[in-house]
């Protein structure tokens, strides 16, 4: 029995030496969860990691934001049954968030093949476990043992599975619950372009030109059930990204998603995690959980939905400008006319210091269109100013001032004359 208890511990020694070898180790075309993934959009061919065999890297994400915020409208009061005024604003200050995680797992199980898989372990809208989505990546062939495989290797890279679609660059830069390490703010964009879609995309890179075309369910669960009303989304990206020089960067990008129809579309509504800014234009009745979304706006655009979106991107040494210019137009089920909205984000970043250890930076965030049902043309503009300071490449620390305006809505509308402004701080830790 003995000798079977120091085997066992043995083994169990040797298992967790193996993992913890593996939680320190990048892997092939891969995206680091720290400051090393800055600036990193689709992974690249680059082929710098040595295959070893089969390795699991486990990583995380944690955040935390100290909230000080004030609202304020100027709606008409609008009673329930109980006599609650549905417009008063809940009465918010200053105090801290729930703290978000998320758990990434990584496998590289062969030369050129690895699975992703994320967890988020606390989140606003759900603060159980649940998972974001899991997916397959494919940037070589040589593991099928078929010949040359050159025309694959160097050229092209396949994702298929439950994954956040690749449909704009701004998704590379934003907040993903947990994930905060890559966003220079504190808050995403007002109409937030992200969801998890089950289906396959394949990306073409070759000297700077970037070209992918992907096929989706076009919803973040998808089903068997109502198939008269599920179509598939199509989703396409054309662009240039090149390094002309040690100091200039440049990326340009066009994206389009579209589908004829779906029982439920979320692009506008699939971040399940919630906004950071949290029960801003909430009513006395609302909670952090059932209202995850303050802050933001979705068209609701649930059926039928086309959008495309231009994204240039230049850094200049430490100088970044990235901007955001959307349009999304569609409807819901039970409506008969197409709506359009469209946004307008413009990110200017200056990072300084060694290894771009600080950084300021400032974002305007406009947003216009039709409202379902009343159909009235409103409009919602944001500034977001701030810094951060990457205490090592695992730990961030930020500073930010918002203010945000909401403009000709209905005076019936919660909205109607509102405004929330304040101070938000944030840590973020990745690894």
């Amino acid at each position: 029995m003995k000798k079977y208890f120091i085997a066992a511990i043995a083994f169990v020694g040797l298992s967790l030496s193996t993992l913890a070898q593996g939680l320190q180790r990048d892997l092939q075309f891969w995206r680091p969860y720290d400051q090393r993934g800055i600036n990193i959009f689709e992974t690249g061919k680059a082929d710098t990691v040595d295959y070893e065999g089969m390795k699991v890297r486990i990583g995380g994400h944690f955040t935390q934001q100290w909230q000080n915020l004030s609202h304020s409208n100027t709606a008409n009061p609008v009673l329930n049954a109980n006599n609650v005024n549905l417009n008063q604003l809940i009465d918010i200050g200053a105090g801290t968030n729930l703290a978000t995680a998320n758990l990434n797992i990584d496998v590289a199980l062969a030369d050129g093949l690895r699975l992703n898989l994320i967890a988020y372990l606390s989140s606003r809208h759900h603060p159980e476990t649940w998972v974001k989505g899991g997916y397959l990546q494919v940037d070589k062939l040589t593991f099928l043992n078929v010949g040359n495989t050159d025309w694959f290797d160097k050229y092209l890279t396949l994702r298929v599975g439950h994954m956040q679609i690749n449909y704009g660059d701004a998704q590379f830069r934003r907040t993903d619950n947990g994930n905060a390490m890559y966003n220079a703010f504190v808050g995403n964009y007002i109409m937030d372009a992200f969801t998890t879609e089950v289906g396959g995309e394949l990306f073409f890179q070759s000297n700077g030109i970037l070209a992918m075309a992907a096929v989706t369910g076009g919803e973040i669960q998808g089903g068997v059930t109502n198939p008269a009303a599920r179509k598939p989304s199509f989703i396409g990206k054309l662009g240039y990204d090149k390094q002309l020089s040690d100091d200039l960067r440049v990326r340009l990008t066009g994206s389009i998603y579209t589908t004829s129809g779906s029982a439920r579309n979320t692009l506008w509504g699939g971040d399940r995690a919630g906004s950071r800014y949290y029960l801003v234009m909430e009513n006395t009745l609302a909670s952090t959980s059932a209202n995850f979304t303050s802050g933001r706006i979705n068209p609701g655009q649930t059926n039928n939905i086309t959008a495309f979106v231009i994204n240039p991107f230049i850094k200049f040494h430490g100088l970044e400008l990235f901007g955001n210019f959307e349009q999304s137009t569609g409807r819901a089920a039970n409506e008969t006319v197409d709506r359009t909205w469209k946004q307008t984000g413009l990110d200017l970043v200056y990072r300084f210091g060694r290894s771009e250890k600080f950084y300021v930076a400032g974002r305007y965030n406009e947003v216009n269109g039709k409202l379902a049902g009343s159909g009235l043309d409103v409009s919602l503009d944001r500034i977001q100013i701030g810094g951060g300071w990457f205490v090592t490449k695992n730990v961030l620390a930020k500073l930010e001032y918002v203010q945000q305006n909401y403009n000709d809505f209905a005076a019936t509308d919660i909205r109607n004359g509102g405004k929330f402004n304040g101070l938000m701080i944030e840590g973020v830790i990745g690894f």
